[in-house]
């Protein structure tokens, strides 16, 4: 019987978002469209920290590689949206699945390390591969996708779009964080050894974990680029992903909501903070402190409904920067 209420709950919160555009003005609605965004990137992230355990500084590098491949494929080659998307997508995940390998190869500290190695080397060749990037000046003159009788163009229509897209993407992080495999996920966070000792191949787990993640990222980067018309190489920076970091850990990590709680909050905070404050990135931080201190599990706690919390059938009573259960 607790399907229902949950089922309930969400499909008033869609019809909400969905009306939004109705009576919000076209600065809050193409905001809102930046949040969403947020919503699959910081989704996407949550799948490696929360869910696997594994702290990323590099997951910058598949949102910016998506929204490049994307924006070089229609410039250079002339393609259009119908090819560009899925080949940008395969493209990303393909890096995804080298600096997976790559990168699995440590744990801990060594895999943020070599996570942040990584996105250093993308974030390079995005400046000295004028030939393609077109270093510091970035690729502009980009447009929207064209869907029938629906001009993307217009604020509301992207926003339409835009929340279309995350409910489905994340719909699908929340059924394969439930599923058994998702569990097997979870297992490799809390006993990785005792796992391995009962048969599971933990690397290639925690492999296909960051494989998925990069997808999600690309997804991101495809409406990042879509809403901005625009590219620019200080998307695969340090920054980039710290402020992705930053909405799971301060939403909070092992739940669905924590990560799209925490992607509003820091693209509200940029957005209104900038205007107002010079070093608004000081206050991100002070906020992140107070987060730490006083809520170290994030912004969800235990009180919420347990179809919001994103965990697996197998999920223990702790985990760590999520929610208990």
């Amino acid at each position: 019987m607790r399907k229902y209420p949950s089922r309930l709950w969400v499909l008033v919160l869609l019809l909400a978002l969905g009306l939004l555009p109705l009576f919000a003005g076209e600065y809050y609605v193409n905001l809102s469209s930046q949040m969403l965004i947020a919503m699959i990137f910081a989704s996407s992230l949550n799948l490696l920290v929360g869910y696997a355990g594994l702290t990323s500084l590099g997951h910058a590098t598949y949102l910016g590689l998506s929204a490049y491949s994307s924006a070089w494929l229609g410039i250079k080659l002339g393609l259009g949206h119908a090819f560009t998307a899925p080949l940008a997508m395969a493209l990303t995940t393909l890096v995804a699945m080298v600096f997976g390998w790559i990168a699995l190869r440590a744990t801990g500290l060594g895999f943020l390390m070599l996570t942040l190695a990584l996105s250093q080397i993308i974030w390079g060749l995005a400046y000295r591969w004028v030939s393609v990037t077109n270093g510091d000046n970035g690729l502009s003159g980009l447009t929207r996708p064209t869907l029938p009788g629906i001009d993307l163009n217009v604020s509301a229509n992207f926003y339409w779009f835009s929340l279309v897209v995350t409910t489905l993407c994340v719909a699908v992080i929340y059924q394969f964080a439930n599923s058994p495999f998702g569990a097997s996920i979870e297992g490799t966070k809390h006993q990785a050894r005792r796992m391995s000792a009962m048969g599971y191949n933990v690397w290639v787990i925690r492999w296909i974990t960051y494989v998925v993640a990069g997808f999600f990222g690309a997804v991101a980067g495809l409406l990042y680029v879509y809403f901005n018309k625009y590219i620019h190489p200080s998307v695969f920076s340090i920054a980039t992903s710290a402020e992705v970091l930053l909405c799971v850990i301060a939403g909070g990590a092992s739940t669905i909501i924590g990560p799209m709680i925490g992607a509003v909050l820091i693209v509200f905070l940029k957005s209104f903070a900038s205007a107002y404050i010079e070093r608004w990135t000081m206050l991100m931080g002070f906020v992140f402190l107070l987060i730490v201190m006083f809520l170290p599990q994030g912004l969800v706690f235990a009180q919420w409904p347990s179809w919001l919390q994103f965990k697996g059938k197998g999920h223990s009573k702790s985990s760590g920067l999520g929610v208990k259960s």
